[in-house]
């Protein structure tokens, strides 16, 4: 059955209609605004974005292509449940670039990035308005300033893969246990100290720690 529930407000801007179109889907998913399990359908979303329904097909075959909706035969678009196993998939993935980025920048000497403490402050204002969607941005750009910091172009490319889907893992984390906000904060200031003084060791710790899976979280998700 096609829903014609309300979804997220459209955005605003220019651009390419099917980008527009996958920018919208994108951040209602994440969000979990358009929840797992939903179907979507051409026409519908092509009235509320209002663009014609070509942009939407493309922006339907980005997404299936990402991970984020299944296509189905006469049945049209359905959001992907975020599963255990992406999490601990999305976890390790990061675990790897994240631990080579640290070992780079404390050998370099670089100390933290000015701008990680500043977005560590605005996790946690995001969090007490309980804006899981703000708080999963804050902390992609949190933890991408280690990447970038790295100087791998390659790398920091490769780790903008992941994006999308690790905005939506933390949105499901945390709704999942909101109160580890505050564990999330501390090992952030944590992280910030490490690398200012080039600390390796006690920085990796720290990353492995923050990006382990937390049972009651996996336990919330469904294992396929």
């Amino acid at each position: 059955m096609t829903t014609t529930a309300p979804g997220p407000v459209p955005v605003e801007g220019g651009g390419p209609a099917r980008d527009r179109v996958y920018a919208w889907l994108r951040d209602g998913i994440i969000s979990g605004e358009l929840e797992g399990g939903r179907f979507l359908d051409e026409l519908w979303v092509s009235g509320v974005v209002g663009v014609s329904r070509t942009p939407v097909r493309e922006a339907f075959h980005r997404l299936e292509a990402e991970r984020f909706i299944s296509l189905l035969p006469r049945k049209g678009a359905q959001v992907r449940t975020v599963t255990a196993r992406e999490l601990e998939e999305v976890y390790q993935s990061r675990r790897l670039i994240e631990g080579h980025a640290i070992s780079e920048v404390c050998a370099a000497g670089r100390g933290a990035p000015a701008e990680m403490a500043e977005l560590a402050d605005a996790l946690v204002r995001a969090g007490a308005e309980r804006d899981w969607f703000a708080v999963s941005g804050f902390d992609r750009q949190f933890h991408r300033a280690i990447v970038n910091a790295a100087g791998n172009t390659v790398l920091t490319e490769l780790y903008d893969t992941l994006r999308s889907r690790q905005q939506r893992v933390a949105v499901r984390a945390l709704e999942a246990r909101p109160e580890r906000l505050s564990i999330i904060d501390a090992e952030h200031r944590q992280l910030v100290a490490a690398l200012d003084t080039g600390d390796a060791e006690t920085a990796l710790r720290v990353l492995h720690q923050h990006l382990r899976p937390v049972s009651e979280v996996v336990s919330a998700l469904d294992r396929t």
